[in-house]
């Protein structure tokens, strides 16, 4: 621990010998609304770049599923080193590597909005997504600490809800500016925000006292390089698997590559003095069962925003516009419950809401699946509403309940780690729900792809919507799996921020 704060359990910046604002009652707010500039800005930017792919395309004379990489790459890159990056932050500080963060990625969306090609643009993603990486699960630390132990719950709410602002606001912003200014300005959209983002958080924070390991920690390189090997590897594989095959020797080498490092990294954790994740977190049922249901529930619905447009396109026959406004109110209703039940969960206990939620998105997914050919917005819009207001309810207090097994000197890492679970099951059930489709669609004849349902090709439909029925189902299987783990969690857990003060306090009365 720091040696600059003999009771970093409390984690109250009101201990910290800072200025006034540190020691001010509503310090915790300042915080966060100093980083919910930064979150906000960094959501716009991925939904809006994603509706200006189309425009990018034409723009370099080049086709859909080769201009999708400056989405995926920026994706990849992330995933890859958010664990890497909150470890670092545990080490040298979460506000200088958040600050810096904020700077990179206003640079990669300056250097993408001036691309003259995609051999610039692609690099600049990169440099984009080591940005978000440095800025996402410090964020959620840093917001983390500043609320007081028992009010986590609180905290990751409101980081949620900004989340939530930043994923409805996106879309529709960018497709705003695109048609307005054209591609580029897209880019340079989020750019004030972010200087606005850093600023506030250097002054704010100016006289906070970080909670960090002790001087001299060193970095886990090798779990570093092993990590970012894993999550290259595997979701390689699984956004290219589908076009490729996933019998391919390519696709295959890839599988094995992920789980040969896989076996290495554990070994090499479970051996080292100071690694990158300690997974004997893993012991603890708290931490394992609230992991995992958070990997099965995204799993169980990610993909559901993914295939919705094109059920809503080409089979309903809706325009990508109303596509877009029908996913609105649910997105609304997530940003809104997470908050809610965050700050409920703090004072009534985690499991109602977490088992509560996952049975609502259940509900949503159950209805989906049972959409036809000519189903009603009026049965489309409720259901996805269903499986949002779920995933509000529940992400807040699950992950305030594994954030409450480690102490904060650990928040980086665990709030990265967080992050990444949710990264790799986005993109697993986007693949996991293509896989049922598409071979639901050969099974009747059909060209097993995504694309051949743009087709006129007569009973086309009826073939994708049949697959899309049992990709629905079997995510709603998923998701009462999560169910079942979030029961099986401990309602209420010891705080081991709470527990290290009242030893320490404890062995000051012996003394």
């Amino acid at each position: 621990m720091s040696s600059t704060d003999p009771t970093p359990g409390l984690a109250n910046p009101r201990s910290n010998k800072g200025t006034g604002l540190t020691q001010s009652p509503n310090f915790k707010y300042w915080v966060f609304g100093a980083l919910a500039i930064g979150i906000f800005a960094s959501v716009v930017d991925h939904g809006s770049v994603n509706v200006a792919l189309p425009t990018i395309a034409e723009e370099f004379n080049t086709d859909l599923p080769t201009i999708q990489w400056v989405v995926i790459i920026y994706a990849l890159t992330i995933a890859a080193l958010l664990l890497p990056m909150g470890r670092l932050s545990d080490i040298v500080g979460r506000k200088k590597i958040y600050i810096i963060g904020m700077v990179v990625l206003g640079a990669g969306a300056a250097l993408s909005g001036f691309s003259p090609a995609l051999e610039m643009m692609f690099p600049s993603r990169v440099l984009q997504g080591v940005g978000s990486a440095m800025t996402q699960g410090t964020g959620m630390a840093i917001i983390t600490a500043a609320f007081p132990a028992n009010e986590k719950g609180r905290a990751i709410g409101l980081f949620m809800t900004m989340v939530g602002v930043g994923a409805v606001a996106g879309p529709a912003i960018g497709g705003v500016v695109v048609d307005a200014f054209g591609w580029r300005v897209v880019f340079f959209l989020t750019l004030p925000l972010e200087v606005i983002g850093i600023a506030a958080t250097a002054w704010v924070m100016r006289g906070w006292t970080e909670v960090q390991e002790t001087s001299g920690t060193r970095f886990d390189w090798w779990g570093a390089a092993l990590s970012t090997g894993i999550l290259v590897s595997l979701m390689l594989a699984l956004t290219t698997g589908n076009k490729a095959g996933w019998l391919s020797p390519p696709i295959i080498v890839a599988f094995g590559a992920t789980v040969m490092m896989l076996v290495t990294f554990i070994w090499w954790e479970l051996r080292t003095d100071a690694p990158m994740l300690d997974l004997r977190l893993f012991k603890g049922r708290t931490f394992t069962f609230g992991v995992s249901a958070a990997f099965l529930t995204f799993l169980g619905s990610s993909a559901v925003l993914f295939m919705m447009p094109f059920y809503m396109q080409n089979v309903l026959g809706y325009s990508a516009k109303t596509a877009g406004f029908v996913v609105v109110p649910g997105a609304i209703c997530m940003a809104v419950l997470g908050t809610v039940s965050g700050v409920l969960s703090d004072r009534f206990g985690r499991r109602p809401f977490t088992v509560g939620g996952l049975a609502c998105s259940a509900t949503g997914l159950m209805i989906l699946s049972r959409v036809t050919e000519d189903s009603s917005l009026f049965m489309v819009v409720p259901a996805l509403m269903l499986m949002n207001t779920g995933m509000g309810i529940f992400y807040s207090p699950n992950s305030s309940s594994v954030m409450s097994t480690v102490t904060q000197v650990k928040y980086g890492v665990v709030s990265g780690f967080l992050n990444l679970v949710r990264n790799a099951a986005n993109v697993t059930s986007i693949a996991f729900a293509t896989i049922i489709v598409t071979t639901t669609m050969a099974s009747q004849g059909f060209e097993p792809s995504l694309e051949a349902v743009r087709g006129d090709v007569q009973g086309v439909s009826h073939a994708f919507t049949l697959g899309l029925r049992y990709a629905f189902l079997a995510m709603m299987g998923i998701v009462l799996a999560a169910m079942t783990f979030s029961a099986l969690q401990p309602d209420h857990v010891e705080d081991p921020e709470l527990s290290e003060a009242d030893d320490l306090a404890e062995s000051k009365s012996e003394v």
